[in-house]
C-alpha cells in the first residue's frame, strides 16, 4: 500500500500509520492545575501518555478519503471539495462510507462538522465494528436537535453482539461551526473514545472479573448519515423537518495508526499478529498505552462532571439491577 510506513515480518497483517495533517501535534500544557481552572484548560487538545507512544514510531504521511475508504451507499450523497469530504441526508436517502480494511487496536480519528441549524430527528454516526451476530463496536453517534438546542453525543460499545451501554452528554463546544477531531484508542486494555484529544469515555478490560473484552476481532472504520426520526431527538417526539434538507455533515484529517488485516486471517492469527513480541513492538502495548495519565483521568472526570447526561449505569428503569461492568469501572 503506498501509506505503508512499517511492515511486520508476518505478511498477514500490515501495521501502518496515516494520519491527514501534523495539526495534532500538542500544544505545550501545564501537568498539573488546579481544580478550579480545569474547565478552562480542559478546552485545549492534550495527548500527553497517547503522544509519547506516537512519537516511538516517528515521521508520518498524509492520506486522502479515496485512500482509506470508500462509499458504502448513496454515491450520489457524496460531495467532494478538495480535501472535504461531504454525505447529504435528504428525505430521498442518507449515505455511508466504509474503510477499504479492517483493523484490530490501534488509532483511528477523522475531524467531522456536524449539521448546522435544525437537525432534528437526524444521526450522524462514526464508528468501528466487526461483522457477525456476536459482532463487537464502538458508536460515536451524533444526535441532531432543534436550532438553539445542543447537539447530544451518544456513545456505546457491544461486546460480543451485546450493546445496550450507552452514555449522552453534550460538548463544551458548538460541534456544528467547525471542524473537531473524534478519536477510538484501542488496545488490549482498554478502549478510549476522545474528542480532540480529551478522554470522553474509557471502557476497561475486566476480564479478571469474568466480563468479555473486545479484543480478538478486526474492526471496520464507519461513517454515515441518516434519518432516526424515531427515537434520535427527544425520544422521538420531535421528527425531522425536510424542507431545511439537505442536511449535510463534512469530513477531513482521515487519520488511521492501527494494524490492518485481511479477511481471510483467523481471529487467533490477528489477535497474535497485531500484539507486541519479542520480534515486535507495537506503540499501543506500551505501558503509557495501558491507562490514562494522571492529567487524562482529571479530564474525564471533568467531562462527565459537566457535560454527561445520561449513563446506562446509573438507569436503575432499564437496569434494575446494575450491569456487571458497571461496578467495577472507576469512570
Amino acid at each position: 500500500m503506498p501509506h505503508s510506513l512499517l511492515v511486520s515480518s508476518v505478511t498477514e497483517c500490515v501495521f501502518f500509520r496515516v494520519e491527514a495533517s501534523l495539526s495534532l501535534l500538542p500544544p505545550s500544557f501545564p501537568l498539573s492545575v488546579s481544580v478550579a481552572s480545569m474547565a478552562v484548560l480542559f478546552k485545549m487538545p492534550v495527548v500527553l501518555g497517547f503522544f509519547v507512544g506516537l512519537m516511538m514510531l516517528g515521521l508520518v504521511s498524509s492520506a486522502e478519503f479515496h485512500e482509506l475508504f470508500q462509499p458504502g451507499w448513496a454515491n450520489d450523497h457524496f460531495i467532494y471539495e478538495g480535501e472535504l469530504l461531504k454525505l447529504k441526508l435528504d428525505n430521498f436517502s442518507g449515505a455511508g462510507f466504509a474503510s477499504k480494511s479492517r483493523y484490530l487496536f490501534g488509532k483511528v480519528s477523522m475531524q467531522i462538522k456536524l449539521v448546522e441549524g435544525d437537525s432534528a430527528g437526524t444521526v450522524t454516526a462514526y464508528y468501528m465494528s466487526s461483522e457477525g451476530p456476536y459482532h463487537n463496536e464502538f458508536d460515536f453517534e451524533f444526535l441532531g436537535n432543534t436550532t438553539g438546542e445542543p447537539y447530544l453525543l451518544q456513545t456505546n460499545v457491544y461486546v460480543n453482539g451485546v450493546g445496550n451501554r450507552e452514555q449522552r452528554m453534550n460538548l463544551w463546544f458548538d460541534p456544528t461551526k467547525d471542524f473537531h477531531s473524534y478519536s477510538l484508542l484501542w488496545n488490549q486494555r482498554q478502549v478510549v473514545f476522545l474528542v480532540d484529544e480529551t478522554p470522553i469515555r474509557v471502557h476497561t478490560n475486566m476480564e479478571h472479573k469474568g466480563i468479555p473484552f473486545p479484543k480478538d476481532q478486526a474492526m471496520g472504520v464507519y461513517s454515515s448519515i441518516w434519518n432516526a426520526d424515531d427515537w434520535a431527538t427527544q425520544g422521538g417526539l420531535v421528527k425531522t423537518d425536510w424542507s431545511h434538507a439537505p442536511f449535510v455533515a463534512s469530513y477531513k484529517g482521515f487519520e488511521i495508526d492501527a494494524c490492518e488485516c485481511p479477511v481471510s486471517v483467523t481471529a487467533d492469527e490477528i489477535a497474535k499478529k497485531c500484539s507486541s513480541s519479542a520480534e515486535k513492538r507495537f506503540w499501543w502495548d506500551e505501558p503509557t498505552m495501558s491507562e490514562l495519565s494522571l492529567h487524562q483521568s482529571h479530564q474525564l472526570v471533568w467531562v462527565r462532571a459537566n457535560h454527561l447526561v445520561y449513563d446506562y449505569c446509573t438507569d436503575t428503569t432499564r437496569f434494575p439491577v446494575k450491569p456487571v461492568e458497571c461496578e467495577h469501572h472507576r469512570h
